[in-house]
């Protein structure tokens, strides 16, 4: 994995071959999660986690250099140097961070929050480093003990700008078949109206949503925090806070109150459009 290592760029360079997977992979696990029953897709995005798990922790043992071997080869210069050096790929925590969003939020919160882990992420980050010139809008040594350090407040407002087209479509289209049922009479039926949520509204809506998942991407710091090599005398694996895990579960809680607070519908009873953006 050394030699591999010495191929591959920093996390400092761009990278738009990553960033292009980095979006690719979130799409398809949103529309995933939105066209699949949480049944079916939560077991499978549990599954390719635990398999990705377990060739984390081998293949930097003897007589597993093939899974290295194998994964520069599938993804070549898309992967980092410190990937081949010592850490966990960040593909582990991708799958995790959208394997806990699908688990923990309404299927449309989910679906919302894994696109702004494909948007505001590699957005934030390309923002970022082609305005790490600016010196004002760096955070350098980070705030509330290291949380954004070495981010840039420029990178995050372009990451969240960048998810408010498609956040837009996306809720101006489920706000169109968002119904609130009422009973009436003794029997119980249900009577259904239409909720009246104006375009600015919805607006206003996808702009903090975006600002959400850009914000998720900022506090995470950089190099990010990772777990000492030996605890108590005993080696553990290299876990890290990674934005890839962060961003699609705090954009996910970020949906829950967005609907509740800003939309005033319960997240619950927000279907999104069958074809998300058609």
């Amino acid at each position: 994995h050394k030699q591999i290592a010495k191929k591959l760029k920093n996390r400092n360079a761009t990278n738009k071959r990553r960033k292009f997977m980095h979006f690719a992979w979130g799409i398809l696990f949103a529309s995933l999660n939105h066209f699949l029953p949480r049944s079916t897709f939560l077991p499978i995005m549990s599954t390719l986690t635990a398999i990705t798990l377990f060739m984390e922790l081998m293949r930097y043992r003897e007589g597993f250099q093939w899974i290295n071997t194998s994964m520069h080869y599938l993804f070549g210069k898309s992967l980092r140097k410190s990937e081949m050096d010592g850490k966990f790929t960040g593909s582990l925590y991708y799958f995790a961070g959208v394997t806990a969003t699908s688990y923990l939020y309404p299927q449309s919160c989910a679906t919302l929050g894994i696109i702004q882990l494909a948007i505001a992420d590699p957005t934030a980050s390309y923002f970022g480093r082609a305005t790490r010139h600016v010196y004002w809008s760096r955070i350098n040594k980070g705030f509330a003990g290291g949380l954004g350090r070495n981010k840039g407040i420029l990178g995050f407002l372009g990451g969240g700008l960048a998810c408010v087209p498609i956040n837009y479509r996306i809720l101006s289209l489920a706000c169109n078949t968002v119904v609130r049922s009422s009973s009436i009479g003794a029997s119980g039926a249900g009577a259904s109206t239409a909720l009246a949520i104006s375009n600015p509204t919805i607006l206003i809506a996808s702009l903090v949503l975006g600002l959400a998942g850009a914000f998720a991407d900022l506090i995470v710091p950089t190099p990010a925090l990772t777990l000492p090599k030996t605890i108590c005398g005993k080696t553990v694996p290299p876990f890290h806070l990674d934005d890839n895990f962060i961003v699609p579960v705090l954009s996910g809680y970020a949906c829950t109150q967005i609907f509740k607070y800003v939309l005033g519908v319960p997240s619950m009873i927000v279907p999104l459009s069958k074809y998300l953006i058609v």
